[in-house]
């Protein structure tokens, strides 16, 4: 089986990755990208890619309409995402506002306005998750809140749909080599002022050197292929599965919360 899909956040990582497999897979492949450059480097590859600002309305609305201007569509792989790092107490509400606008909102918007075609034509609605859909680790709050919610929307979005021809699938990566460091500097800088933060010492010691002086892979870190290979199985098994887990971290993750209580998952995830 191959059709058409669109995936969302293609300018690298496992947008980027995917789309090129499906594309040499058969698909019909829509990218989207933020960046005038990124467009023009998916499309001199031979994919098409439209521009797609996840946290403006007006922006999902013509990507929808663009899309669907283009005749069938058979899938839809929700990738585009960004992280925040920095301590919950140090996030003010606008920090907050910025990444559910792009991570929850706008991912929501663009799926709704796609589901009427795909209850017409039948279809796959994939959303990317993240282990930090299942646990929490420090510095991580605003990420992980909106990968909590996406995992909860996603739930219940596909209790609803049963029935209807149409699938709704979660895929949990753990570790993936990704530009998703680096992008998170610029979103770090505009929201966090840690140099007046209580935590001042703590921001010095860990996530400055994270951020700033990264020491190779992560430990368990696979490349975006790993995602990739559970996107194609769920867009071509007859019945995919609700969840498909990516890297060793998200199976441990997945299996602590249905066996440990509270106390010991916070006693991994300080050490995470």
């Amino acid at each position: 089986m191959a059709g058409r899909v669109l995936i969302t956040g293609c300018s690298s990582g496992i947008g980027l990755d995917a789309a090129r497999r499906l594309q040499a897979e058969g698909w019909q492949v829509v990218a989207t990208c933020r960046k005038p450059e990124d467009i023009e480097a998916r499309r001199a590859e031979g994919i098409e890619c439209h521009h797609l600002e996840l946290a403006d309305p007006d922006s999902v609305e013509r990507l929808a309409e663009e899309v669907l201007a283009g005749g069938r569509l058979d899938a839809l792989v929700n990738n585009a995402a960004f992280a925040l790092p920095g301590a919950v107490e140090d996030m003010p509400r606008g920090a907050l506002q910025s990444i559910f606008e792009t991570n929850l909102f706008g991912t929501h918007d663009l799926t709704v306005r796609l589901i009427p075609h795909f209850r017409q034509h039948g279809g796959r609605i994939i959303n990317i998750s993240s282990v930090l859909g299942l646990v929490g680790i420090p510095w991580r709050g605003p990420y992980v809140a909106t990968k909590f919610a996406l995992e909860g929307l996603t739930d219940v979005l596909r209790l609803e749909m049963a029935g209807s021809g149409v699938h709704v699938v979660l895929i949990e990566p753990g570790p993936i080599t990704s530009r998703i460091r680096l992008n998170a500097i610029p979103h770090f800088e505009k929201w966090v002022n840690w140099q007046d933060s209580a935590r001042a010492p703590e921001y010095r010691a860990s996530l400055l050197k994270r951020l700033y002086e990264p020491s190779g892979k992560d430990r368990y870190e696979l490349p975006p292929s790993a995602v990739s290979d559970r996107i194609v199985q769920a867009l071509t098994v007859a019945r995919p599965k609700p969840r498909y887990r990516v890297t060793t971290p998200t199976r441990i993750a997945a299996f602590g919360r249905r066996i440990l209580p509270t106390s010991a998952l916070d006693w991994f995830a300080r050490r995470s």
